[in-house]
């Protein structure tokens, strides 16, 4: 088991795979509660286009993916303010032209099958180079969710609230939406940025069957993410798969065990609730 780790590239490889599976659920707790995966999409594929772009006028895919992500995050802030009430839009209007960019740009990719492991992760590809964004953008990522605790449990919940006490709502929208670009974007290589959305979802998802609380559930996911990201990587490396799949499907499957075990432990609750009013 511990062979895998004599490779340098799986080293890089579980490194990134480690950073990402800790900033991941940190995002995507705020994006299911807000009820905001639409963002981690939209940026996603500007990422994408990102990525395109780095491929075809050959500079760093990644540093196309941070740039072109957090650009649109801008832009979905200034449309936002354009139309106040209908709010989506922005995100609508930015994925379309993440989804433009990208298809346009692709076309000018000599080598398809580095765009393509951009699409789906590919773990042997990582470069030093990569590895010291990943890290940098990460520490960025971390730091600012643990400063900004308190303001984006506030804000999750009851915004109005959080104006009333203080709280900068837009400041600290806007800055959620750029931490989920970066987030999003410095994901590409190793987990792929059409499956990175989910990766973002899944832990958190499967921490609320069991935590009670927030802070509970977000130490969960991300002890969730890490484990079905190292599970992931171990499948992937040995049976020769794309590793942001088999990551995802790990996750999946943690999720349905995880809907399992709690609907059988329920059941098992209500059975001697039953017994004991009978008896």
């Amino acid at each position: 088991m511990l062979e895998i780790f004599q490779y340098g590239f799986m080293q890089k490889a579980f490194l990134v795979g480690l950073l990402i599976a800790i900033i991941t659920p940190c995002i995507g707790m705020i994006v299911v509660l807000k009820r905001l995966s639409m963002i981690g999409d939209s940026l996603s594929h500007n990422s994408l286009a990102g990525v395109a772009a780095g491929l075809a006028f050959g500079f760093n895919p990644i540093l196309g993916a941070v740039i072109f992500s957090v650009t649109a995050a801008f832009g979905i802030e200034r449309i936002r303010k354009a139309f106040p009430q209908y709010a989506e839009i922005a995100i609508a209007v930015i994925m379309s032209t993440g989804i433009g960019f990208a298809g346009v740009l692709s076309g000018f990719v000599k080598n398809s099958a580095n765009f393509t492991g951009f699409l789906f992760g590919s773990i042997v590809a990582i470069t030093d180079f990569e590895l010291y964004i990943v890290i940098g953008l990460s520490s960025i990522v971390m730091l600012a969710v643990l400063l900004l605790y308190k303001e984006l449990f506030y804000v999750t919940f009851d915004e109005e609230s959080a104006r009333l006490a203080g709280v900068p709502i837009k400041i600290v929208d806007f800055i959620f939406t750029l931490l989920t670009a970066i987030t999003i974007s410095i994901s590409a290589r190793t987990v792929g940025a059409l499956v990175i959305s989910s990766l973002m979802v899944l832990p958190v998802a499967t921490a609320m069957q069991f935590a009670r609380s927030y802070k509970q559930t977000m130490i969960y996911s991300i002890f969730i993410a890490i484990f079905c990201t190292m599970i992931g990587l171990y499948i992937s490396y040995y049976g020769g798969l794309k590793p942001g799949g088999t990551i995802v499907l790990v996750g999946v499957l943690v999720l349905l065990l995880g809907i399992g075990y709690k609907n059988i432990i329920r059941k098992n609750f209500l059975k001697k609730v039953s017994k004991g009013k009978t008896i």
